[in-house]
């Protein structure tokens, strides 16, 4: 693992942390002047997009890493986070608190603010720095890039487009008022019942394998992100959770039957 630069990068992981978590703060600001604290989904995005430009930021001024590579992971991973905030912003206008934060701020043992800046902002900001690894790996790497980083960058495009698709599919199924109190179906949804976690998936294994290319001590240190979003995404607070809240609906059933509950296929045939 020689030839990676350690010592610049540990400097980076620094500046990484610091940006998340400043991201997270402000956030934080303006969630308790709003009085709403929904506002942290957007942040999500955001703060991998503010880790990015930083940590490539830190990386040229270290006077480290291959150029190319440093401006394909930054492109990569600012376009998915602004995407994915504009998204979530333009989703929840108009709308009060995520019922998810009203269930756990309703439990809170003293201040709800104060709980909620310990048990969901600065939470997400250690997430954000630690599945940012492959980001911040991939910029010191020294070397011009190869075939595994483009291949990096396909896996992340497909994953791109099944979340941007799926989502816009969803939108303008729920904003047609005939389609109120089905379950969407149709589109990207009929392969996968989840097409913007498998998306999400996808992004963050191919930033991976940029980050590989950029060599094994890159892939060593940064395969924890992508093990970390999988099990997130599958068993932890997404999939899982999701489809416990679904159970109940009408149609569920019949839906999870004919169709793939995360890698995408063509849907079964009813029965």
């Amino acid at each position: 693992m020689s030839g990676f630069p350690w010592g610049a990068f540990a400097v980076g992981l620094g500046w990484a942390a610091g940006a998340a978590f400043a991201v997270m703060l402000v956030t934080f600001a303006v969630a308790v002047r709003k009085g709403v604290h929904r506002v942290v989904d957007v942040a999500w995005g955001l703060g991998f997009a503010a880790v990015a430009a930083v940590t490539c930021g830190v990386a040229v001024a270290a006077g480290e890493g291959d150029a190319s590579r440093r401006a394909l992971v930054e492109v990569l991973t600012v376009v998915w986070g602004l995407r994915l905030a504009a998204h979530i912003a333009r989703r929840g206008r108009g709308h009060g608190e995520d019922p998810r934060y009203d269930a756990m701020l309703a439990r809170a043992p003293g201040n709800r603010n104060l709980y909620a800046l310990r048990m969901v902002y600065l939470l997400q900001g250690a997430l954000v720095w630690l599945v940012s690894l492959p980001v911040q790996a991939a910029v010191y790497g020294p070397g011009p890039l190869s075939v595994l980083a483009w291949a990096g960058a396909v896996v992340w495009a497909v994953g791109l487009a099944f979340e941007a698709v799926g989502d816009a599919q969803l939108a303008r199924f729920k904003a047609d008022p005939a389609n109120r109190g089905r379950l969407m179906d149709r589109g990207l949804w009929s392969w996968t019942r989840h097409p913007n976690y498998f998306g999400d998936f996808c992004v963050w294994w191919g930033l991976f394998l940029v980050a590989w290319d950029a060599g094994l001590a890159a892939a060593a240190v940064s395969v924890v992100s992508p093990l970390v979003m999988t099990c997130l995404l599958i068993g932890g607070s997404g999939k899982r959770l999701l489809e416990r809240r679904m159970a109940d609906r009408p149609g569920w059933a019949a839906y999870a039957a004919r169709t793939s509950g995360f890698f995408p296929r063509p849907p079964r045939r009813s029965p």
